[in-house]
């Protein structure tokens, strides 16, 4: 299964390194964590573009430390694909340009479009530098639940579109209307016209922020396999501090062994399949990744 790339969403997450049990002794600068990381695992999803806008130097010195083979998979600023975004998280120089008022958060439909396009510039700049060593796999778009699939959603999704013309573009659903009967259908030839990649989720069910397990590709280029872990207790947690609070789950061994024959089959008809945990408490994903590696090449 070698255009199967397994990894994690992030390598930094704060109670990864608490625990101790996946860095090596001695294993405490950034330099250092990722060097590891990457001699354990051929990919991983940079998490934190998520939650502020990234930064060209950080890039560069991922490339650096990284083989030439290993990929990042970078999530898109949160502001980009639709989500509540807090003033702080924006570069400093920039806050000042954002609409005045009390609120704390801001939302992409709020914003001036000469402040839009500065932002779009100012992040596809920031991934240069893993786009021209060969090292830069999707740019992972998570979408809030309040896109629902109807035509204002549709809408955002397609100027995302327009704005990453020349990426590979995944897209992960967070509202089931998505998948719900015959929107399936339509949302997965939608995608393929636009050429974006379907993610295929692993979560709890049962919520309206649920999206089932949908094993279609979209795009010869690549599949998304994401897996947040099975927590229903978690899943919509609002007293939580952390996102590793949330997706607190450590999968067994059965239920890791029950994808492996789904990912073979997507593994045929893409370029790359890029299986990423998102279970992000201490070194559980980390763990099921390594056991998923081994399943796969069984």
């Amino acid at each position: 299964m070698g255009n199967v790339y397994v990894g994690t969403a992030s390598w930094t997450d704060k109670s990864l390194i608490a625990c101790k049990r996946f860095y090596p002794p001695g294993h405490t600068s950034a330099e250092a964590r990722l060097r590891f990381y990457a001699s354990q695992f051929p990919m991983v999803e940079v998490d934190s573009s998520y939650y502020a806008m990234p930064s060209g130097s950080n890039a560069r010195l991922w490339v650096e430390r990284t083989p030439d083979a290993f990929v990042f998979n970078i999530k898109a600023f949160r502001l980009l694909t639709g989500h509540q975004t807090p003033r702080i998280a924006f570069p400093k120089d920039l806050q000042s340009a954002l609409p005045p008022g009390p609120r704390a958060n801001v939302y992409y439909k709020d914003l001036p479009n000469e402040l839009i396009d500065e932002i779009w510039r100012r992040y596809l700049e920031a991934i240069e530098p893993l786009r021209e060593a060969g090292k830069l796999g999707l740019v992972h778009f998570q979408f809030p639940p309040w896109l629902t699939g109807d035509q204002s959603s549709r809408e955002h999704v397609e100027a995302c579109a327009r704005r990453m013309t020349g990426y590979g573009i995944a897209a992960e659903f967070r509202h089931r209307g998505w998948f719900d009967g015959e929107r399936c259908d339509k949302t997965l030839a939608w995608l393929r016209e636009m050429g974006w990649v379907n993610t295929t989720v692993d979560e709890p069910q049962g919520f309206t922020n649920s999206v089932p397990q949908v094993w279609e590709t979209t795009s010869p280029l690549a599949a998304v396999v994401r897996l947040h872990g099975r927590n229903q207790q978690t899943w919509n947690v609002r007293d939580s501090t952390t996102a590793s609070d949330r997706f607190n789950y450590e999968y067994r061994e059965a239920e890791l062994a029950a994808l492996v024959d789904p990912i073979r089959v997507i593994a045929k008809v893409v370029a790359r399949v890029y299986v990423v945990f998102n279970n992000n408490y201490e070194d559980q994903g980390q763990r099921n990744a390594m056991t998923l590696m081994t399943l796969l090449d069984a």
